[in-house]
């Protein structure tokens, strides 16, 4: 699973350089996510511009991945592909998490 990341004092963006978070990478996904967050940073952008398919062990990682930060640390999402935003919508996953059209407009977010 390819993510890269870019941390700043309080803010983390990782950014999946993947087309797709299945079953077969949601193992390997949730693994280099533990890796990726094993920092201090409360917000976390989670870019999934270049992911065009997820399934529901896609969605259960990212999930996880959430979960793993605990309270006091926020996962949200930009970039999300009408497939992927699809997804999110018909599960409601859309009310458990802040979803962003762009990276830009995320940062800019969380600056304002």
């Amino acid at each position: 699973m390819n993510l890269s990341s870019n941390l700043t004092d309080d803010l983390q963006i990782i950014t999946v350089n993947e087309p797709r978070i299945d079953a077969s990478v949601a193992i390997r996904f949730k693994d280099r996510m533990r890796d990726e967050t094993n920092t201090q940073t409360p917000r976390i952008l989670l870019d999934l511009s270049q992911v065009d398919f997820i399934d529901s062990r896609g969605l259960g990682a990212i999930v996880a991945a959430m979960k793993q930060l605990g309270r006091d640390r926020k996962l949200d999402l930009a970039g999300l592909r009408p497939n992927v935003d699809r997804v999110f919508r018909l599960t409601r996953m859309d009310t458990v998490f802040a979803i962003h059209p762009t990276v830009a407009q995320a940062v800019t977010a969380h600056a304002g």
